[in-house]
């Protein structure tokens, strides 16, 4: 079960995870598109029964709020969507959008509806479909309010990267994608969306949401499986540059929640399970959530947060009860002394983090922390092999008290992990591991 998790979010992210697999299955049957002018229209390959034989022309054919249904069958296309509507394939399994040789699979336009910053399209529903061999994005959703992506496969996409050695053709505005194209899907300037029960896998990485086109904020991305995406990490968070120059709009507010996010990032590249990153001066990562994970096998730590410059924002983060086992190291600017399931790495100060109820093996740290900042350290159970909390700099504090180190007998104890650095409080410990209430 989802906690729930109160302040200022909206009231759709505070029902039971339940809800929400309700409600997606009502909008796969056009819940959502009940108005007497909807219409349905449908897709097949051979364009029979009155159906179109490609999705782009269904999708140009529809008015708002209809609904288009896909066969099985593979559909080589790059489907663009600027209206409204639920786009439902058959099933994932057998329902293909082969996108080679194309941008991206399927791209939700709400930017050039409304221009850099603003929302330009509301209300579109995308499930039931493959999509895979796109030169960039498998699915790109810019500048958009309510979006729903669901239980899809999204597979082998970002090949430019492969076959010209680098990321060619982005749009100008995607300044940060050279070493991802973008990623497996990826949504930028979008607000209240549903990224759900998805299968992202063999992209460059898995699921990006950044701050290109306009704010990215009050997101839910849960339920999805995404693994053995190479380059980058599992789940990114990225406040990235202006390319009018201004400061960054932000990724904020978005809640990562029951995602396995495993085996991302090779020995070159490096990838986190979740990395929530600000990279330029002003940008701004704050409120974000990530919540329930399974993080197994990255070739970075299992959360990575990186604050690489003065002048960012990255503050009240919340790390609580995920599974982490088996990462890596961080590497460069950020390193950590060993593999670690938590680095918190800011040259501007990590305000308000929390993190709370993980589980943490198998890693030689449990949490890293670099940052000139207070981070407050709770009910975590430890089973590393040398640190539970390294402190690896010397302007912050850590408040590490009720944490179990893996016996009894608390921190440093024969047996026991131990703390690392300067300025980590530990007592009292607890005497027994954490058992979260159910």
């Amino acid at each position: 079960m989802i906690e729930k998790i109160e302040g200022r979010r909206p009231a759709w992210t505070r029902v039971p995870f339940q809800h929400f697999l309700l409600a997606l299955g009502l909008i796969a049957v056009g819940g959502l598109f009940q108005a007497a002018s909807a219409a349905t229209l449908c897709v097949n390959p051979q364009g029979t029964k009155g159906c179109f034989n490609t999705i782009q022309a269904a999708v140009n054919a529809a008015k708002a709020s209809d609904a288009i249904t896909v066969a099985p069958g593979v559909y080589r296309e790059d489907v663009t969507i600027k209206t409204p509507i639920a786009l439902v394939g058959a099933n994932a399994g057998n329902t293909i959008i082969d996108a080679q040789s194309m941008a991206n699979g399927i791209y939700v336009d709400g930017l050039d509806n409304s221009g850099m910053g603003k929302i330009g399209l509301s209300g579109v529903v995308i499930t039931g479909f493959t999509v895979e061999n796109a030169e960039d994005e498998g699915i790109l959703v810019t500048n958009a309010n309510d979006v729903t992506v669901s239980s899809n496969v999204v597979m082998n996409n970002d090949q430019t990267l492969h076959s010209k050695n680098g990321c060619q053709g982005l749009p100008s505005w995607e300044l940060a994608e050279s070493e991802d194209c973008g990623e497996g899907i990826h949504i930028s300037g979008v607000r209240h969306s549903i990224v759900s029960n998805n299968v992202v896998e063999s992209n460059a990485g898995g699921i990006l949401l950044a701050d290109d086109t306009g704010a990215t904020r009050d997101n839910l991305i849960t339920g999805n499986t995404v693994r053995n995406n190479p380059y980058d990490c599992g789940i990114t968070l990225a406040s990235h540059p202006n390319v009018a120059g201004a400061p960054p709009y932000g990724v904020s507010d978005n809640t990562i929640s029951g995602n396995l996010s495993a085996h991302n990032g090779d020995a070159d590249q490096g990838g986190a399970g979740v990395g929530i990153f600000d990279s330029v001066p002003h940008a701004k990562a704050n409120g974000n959530r990530v919540i329930h994970n399974r993080l197994i096998g990255n070739s970075l730590p299992g959360v990575a947060m990186h604050s690489h410059a003065p002048n960012q924002q990255m503050r009240n983060t919340v790390i609580l009860g995920n599974y982490i086992a088996f990462n890596g190291a961080d590497t460069g600017q950020t390193e950590t002394p060993g593999p670690a399931g938590i680095n918190l790495f800011g040259v501007s100060p990590e305000l308000g983090t929390v993190i709370s109820q993980n589980v943490i093996k198998g890693e030689s740290i449990g949490i890293a922390v670099n940052t000139p900042a207070p981070v407050y350290v709770h009910l975590n159970n430890f089973s590393v092999s040398e640190f539970g909390v390294d402190n690896l700099g010397t302007a912050g504090t850590i408040d590490a008290t009720e944490n179990w180190w893996g016996c009894s007998e608390g921190p440093s104890a024969e047996g026991c992990s131990s703390i690392g650095g300067t300025n980590v409080f530990s007592m009292p410990y607890l005497i027994q591991q954490f058992q979260p209430e159910r």
